[in-house]
C-alpha cells in the first residue's frame, strides 16, 4: 500500500482526486431509498461521500491511509458522515457482514476473491455495482484486468439490471472496462 500512499501524497493521477462520482453509481442509486453501502477500494472517496450527501450510511473502505485522510478531509468539509477505514482487502484485514448492506461498490478493482463476499454481503433486493478494467483485446486476464464476459460470471444467477463492456462512461478512466448493476435475489 506504500505505493498508493506516496501516488496520493502526490497527486499522481488526476483520476484518484476526481470529486465526481461515478455516473453509473449515480444513475442506479440517485432514485433507490437510502440504506447501507460499502463502497470497497474507495479511494478518495468520491462514491462514498456522494451517498452520504444523498443520506445513505456509508461504510468506505482502502489499503492506502492516504486516500483515506483524503476522504474524511473532505467529508468533514462538506459535514457529512462516512465510516472511512484503511484496511488491506488483499489480505483479508476487512471483512463484509453477510446479508448488511443495500448496495456494495466495487469500482474499478479487481479482486476475483473478493467476490462471493460481495455477494454474501448484499442483502436480499440490494444491489452490486460493480466495474473493472478490462484487458486489452488479444491480452489474457491480470490480476488487475478481467476478460469480456468475466465480471458477469460472477453474478450469473443474480437479475442482471445493467452490463455493459466498452469505453468508460466515466471521465476519471480511460481504460475500456465492464460494468454490472445486479440485483440479489
Amino acid at each position: 500500500m506504500e505505493e498508493w500512499d506516496a501516488r496520493y501524497r502526490r497527486r499522481e493521477r488526476a483520476e484518484d482526486f476526481s470529486v465526481q462520482p461515478t455516473p453509473l453509481v449515480v444513475e442506479w442509486l440517485r432514485s433507490m431509498a437510502p440504506g447501507r453501502a460499502l463502497d470497497v477500494a474507495c479511494g478518495t472517496g468520491r462514491n462514498s461521500i456522494w451517498l452520504a450527501e444523498a443520506g445513505w450510511e456509508v461504510t468506505a473502505v482502502d489499503g492506502s491511509a492516504a486516500a483515506i485522510e483524503i476522504l474524511k478531509a473532505r467529508a468533514a468539509g462538506l459535514g457529512v458522515r462516512v465510516d472511512a477505514r484503511v484496511a488491506d482487502l488483499g489480505a483479508g484485514q476487512f471483512e463484509i457482514e453477510r446479508a448488511s448492506y443495500d448496495a456494495i461498490l466495487d469500482c474499478y478493482y479487481l479482486q476475483r476473491d473478493l467476490f462471493p463476499a460481495i455477494r454474501d454481503g448484499v442483502r436480499p433486493g440490494g444491489v452490486a455495482i460493480c466495474i473493472v478494467h478490462l484487458a486489452n483485446q488479444g491480452e489474457a486476464a491480470t490480476y488487475k484486468h478481467a476478460v469480456a464476459g468475466e465480471l458477469a460470471g460472477f453474478f450469473q444467477d443474480w437479475e442482471i439490471l445493467h452490463y455493459r463492456e466498452g469505453p468508460p462512461d466515466d471521465p476519471a478512466h480511460r481504460r475500456a472496462a465492464a460494468e454490472i448493476v445486479a440485483r440479489r435475489p
